[in-house]
């Protein structure tokens, strides 16, 4: 037997049994080892299970082919079946489970930094220890034993309490403990380096076995056929009349099934799969551990803990506990064997070693406790830790519901039912963009590079606090715009999004480059010393306000007081073009954009259910030089179309899907990287910009929402006159190769005004100060443009359809029943998102974005309130509420807001100063 010390002493090799010694690999080729068992009284495993032959015949077509019978497929099948979809199959190369499921720990935690996720988590919750057992009269082996997160310091404690005003927002129970409350409740707890603890007490546990075989007898039940020990050997895509290619049939070893649809839920063979379809998968396969103890006296009826500073968790198993954790160094699993199938592999306690130290720290009985058995198999991973979800953008039909980076089992069922929606009705019903392939760019998800730097980080930094302004080190300088080294000499520190590095703020204190990926230090790699831009991010590492809070003021209050130039080369710039680009335009735009050449508008795009899919600039333009990316030739009619960049490939996605489907005679062209984009913004930009610009910037001769090609510089840009602040300014979108050459020219003139450089962390203060709307944070696709204020954007007075019409027009008739508000605080106190709103002593809402505001000199937050007996949210309603915001479990009062508290006539953007 194997003790829980010797593990720990393993660190010198001599204390290691000689099956225990081996390399520490940067990856492993290793094939499964069979000697280990999971702590399950039951697996779906049964001898013969590997008999080649189909437990069913296979239908000649359905519906939706399910591939993968882990939780993930299991849940869907079960959704679509429950959701109405007859002619459903699930596939299963072996038995369900056989892959990742079955050796699963199974935890569910129901809070997390995310509404959608609060809300996904509570719908598995429901699934697993209601639903089931009522439809079935099964038990699906769901325990609720609590749940216990540990903070050993004040930050860890501050982001426990930030889950715990959210989770008031949803119902769930939590309280913050001290530690001697930790200790009356947890008697074995080491408490001497608590700070604190939250509890959960309705968190528990899931049975993987008894989960899916009960979700599994309900969904046939409802009429899907489930075939294991049935491989998928091809999927057939054929293109359509229009050159769009499309899912037509799943090939097997034991015949071919017709199908439109195939859900891809094959875990870590997932990228295998979407390989047979011609689809990036960008996730990797890595080695996940636990361990299983014996007996230990006394722990019966604990709750789970998550020790996230020591890297581990503790979960009951009956009356012993399962240890495991994320380590830096976690082993690749290069070649992932098709063959593969309830295995696992030797731990390698090098690698281990961590989370037991961590476990002895906090439960001290486990150094004299013994190790019954070892649990190392293969998970999913990917770039930022979130499940791949929603359709391929390369091939119609082809879903995916993967990558979910060992939370498959707690996800479960709230992803499988929004994957049920997605397919039936062409969207989730929730906002899913966090897990949508989508949100990565179509040059990222095949870039092996960038995927397994960034999935080896997000694995690391898995129990890592998650702070505001974090950014990642790996998978950096993907892809850099024209001003890139021009704005890294002067002091950028720059964000990633998208691939994109764009600028965050301006350091005094001069260049901070990002460095290539050290991987921490792991797997041999020498870390990084004197890491400027390290640093920097990491003295960003608060709840508080950041340290360079007077630095983003200064880039603020420039812009509100003189100028500022804003590079915002990374949007999205993409043309519609061609003999129906009207018709297209006035599908998918809420606003009127048939106007003239040189109109520019402010618009929405929505779904068939009236959510904002997106928001964006349109401006009508006329044909041009077939050489130009300013001014493309094209028969028929022209859009530009400006998009902020972090959601490029989700709108252009969205776009070309709505074409198709629309069969309509028009391009869409993406001039992305051939164009950078700079925004000169400020009471002063006129001034400054009449000595660069070779036109006429009167309000005369260049109204707002108005553009035109002109020179800069001797070099031919499109000038728009435009602002994201809040103040008069022009947006000049320049060829790349002339960039360098107008930014210097700008700046040049703007010296002696006072111009200075602002980055995004600036627009974000004056964006929300001015009540501009933020996509994915005030905006998403299941606000609708009545809610979020934004009812100007659509075009209901006129008779032109667009999609979402009906849905918008049937709410209006209706009523609003959930609406956007602004709130101040008059105390100075930093927020971020996630505080719960209260309305006269009831909780209405949370808050979706928050910053602080310069120029009015106070905290600015916007959320979406509800009236708590079920009426419409009326500006009456809001103006007679009493508010206040809490943070952290602290309330501070509030102002509600019906106008921008800044500028409310909207006079600075047409230039009346």
């Amino acid at each position: 037997m194997s003790y829980v010390s010797c593990a720990l002493r393993a660190a010198a090799p001599r204390c290691l049994p000689a099956s225990w010694r081996s390399p520490r690999p940067f990856s492993s080729t290793m094939g499964p080892t069979v000697k280990k068992s999971v702590p399950y009284q039951k697996t779906l495993k049964e001898e013969g299970s590997g008999s080649g032959e189909p437990s069913q015949p296979l239908p000649p077509s359905a519906e939706v082919v399910v591939v993968g019978g882990g939780s993930l497929g299991c849940q869907t099948t079960y959704h679509l079946a429950k959701q109405g979809v007859t002619s459903v199959v699930l596939l299963e190369r072996d038995r369900l489970t056989s892959g990742t499921t079955w050796h699963t720990a199974g935890l569910l935690w129901q809070l997390r930094p995310s509404d959608v996720e609060v809300e996904l988590l509570a719908h598995t919750r429901d699934v697993v220890s209601r639903d089931l057992p009522v439809e079935t009269g099964l038990h699906t082996g769901w325990v609720e034993n609590g749940g216990l997160f540990i903070a050993s310091n004040k930050q860890r404690l501050d982001e426990y309490k930030r889950l715990m005003s959210l989770g008031k927002v949803y119902g769930v129970e939590s309280y913050v403990l001290t530690p001697s409350q930790t200790k009356d409740l947890y008697p074995l707890m080491n408490i001497d380096d608590l700070y604190g603890t939250l509890y959960v007490p309705k968190d528990g546990t899931m049975d993987p076995a008894g989960t899916c075989s009960t979700l599994a007898r309900a969904a046939t039940a409802r009429g899907a056929t489930i075939i294991e020990n049935c491989p998928v050997t091809g999927i057939q895509v054929r293109a359509d009349d229009f050159g769009v290619k499309r899912v037509y049939a799943v090939e097997t070893a034991h015949g071919t099934i017709q199908t439109p649809c195939v859900v891809n839920c094959a875990g870590v063979w997932a990228r295998a799969l979407g390989r047979l379809a011609g689809v990036h998968v960008p996730l990797v396969g890595m080695h996940h551990a636990y361990v299983v103890t014996e007996r230990i006296e006394g722990i019966q009826n604990m709750p789970n803990v998550r020790d996230h500073d020591a890297s581990v968790y503790l979960r009951l198993q009956g009356d012993a506990l399962s240890v495991g954790g994320y380590e830096s160094n976690p082993i690749f699993w290069e070649e992932v064997s098709e063959k593969f199938a309830f295995g696992l592999f030797d731990l390698d306690w090098d690698v281990f070693m961590q989370h037991i130290e961590g476990a002895i720290n906090r439960v001290p009985v486990l150094e004299k406790t013994g190790i019954k058995s070892t649990v190392c198999g293969p998970e999913s991973f990917t770039a930022d830790h979130k499940p791949l979800m929603g359709e391929a953008p390369e091939v119609r039909g082809f879903f995916l519901g993967c990558g979910f980076n060992s939370a498959g089992m707690m996800l479960g069922g709230g992803c499988g039912r929004e994957l049920a929606h997605w397919i039936i009705r062409g969207r989730p019903e929730k906002d899913m963009y966090g897990y949508d392939i989508r949100r990565f760019h179509h040059s990222l998800t095949d870039n092996n590079r960038w995927i397994r730097e960034r999935s080896h980080e997000s694995y690391a930094k898995n129990y890592s606090v998650v702070f505001p302004h974090d950014e990642p080190l790996a998978g950096r300088n993907v892809r850099k715009d024209p001003l890139h080294e021009e704005l890294l000499r002067q002091g950028c520190v720059f964000q990633e999004r998208h691939g994109w590095e764009r600028p965050g703020w301006f350091s005094p204190g001069g260049a901070a480059p990002v460095l290539d990926y050290d991987y921490y230090g792991a797997y041999g790699q020498e870390r990084h010393r004197d890491y400027t831009y390290n640093r920097l991010l990491g003295d960003e590492y608060t709840f508080d306000f950041p340290p360079h809070h007077n630095i983003i003021k200064n880039e603020c209050l420039t812009c509100r007081n003189a100028l500022a130039l804003f590079d915002m080369s990374y949007f999205g710039k993409f043309y519609l073009v061609g003999p129906e680009a009207t018709k297209a335009a006035n599908w998918l735009f809420t606003a009127d954009v048939s106007k003239a050449p040189g109109s520019t508008v402010y618009t929405c795009m929505l779904n068939k259910q009236g959510g904002v899919e997106s928001d964006l600039t349109v401006s009508r333009i006329s044909p041009g030089d077939p050489a130009s990316p300013l001014a493309p030739t094209f028969e028929g009619d022209g859009y530009y179309l400006a998009i902020g960049g972090a959601v490029a490939q989700h709108n252009w996605s969205h776009i070309t899907a709505v074409l198709q489907d629309m069969k309509l005679q028009c391009k869409l062209l993406d001039c992305s990287e051939e164009l950078g984009m700079m925004s000169i913004q400020g009471p002063l930009s006129r001034v400054v910009l009449q000595e660069v610009l070779d036109t006429d910037l009167s309000n005369e001769a260049f109204p707002f929402s108005t553009h035109k090609l002109t020179t800069a510089a001797g070099c031919t840009v499109r000038a728009m006159r435009l602002s994201f602040v809040g103040e008069m300014g022009w947006e000049l979108h320049v060829p790349k190769a002339d960039c360098v050459k107008v930014y210097q020219a700008v700046m040049q003139a703007g010296a002696r005004h006072g111009i200075t450089n602002a980055g995004y962390r600036a627009i974000d203060s004056l964006s929300i100060e001015k009540g501009y709307r933020h996509w994915h944070a005030d905006l998403r696709p299941d606000d609708t443009p009545l809610e979020a204020g934004l009812a100007f954007t659509c075009k209901l007075k006129s008779g032109i359809p667009f999609l979402g019409r009906e849905a918008v027009e049937a709410q209006k008739a209706k009523g609003i029943f959930r609406r956007l508000i602004c709130f101040t605080t008059e105390e100075k106190v930093p927020m971020f998102g996630l505080e719960a709103v209260w309305r006269d002593g009831k909780v209405v809402g949370h808050i979706r974005r928050a910053d602080f505001g310069f120029a009015i000199d106070k905290t600015i937050a916007y959320g979406y309130i509800r009236d708590p007996e079920g009426g419409p949210v009326s500006l009456d309603f809001v103006k007679s509420g009493s508010y206040e915001l809490e943070r952290m479990g602290v309330t501070y009062p509030a102002r509600a807001h019906t106008k921008s508290p800044f500028d409310p006539d909207n006079k600075r953007v047409k230039g009346f100063y």
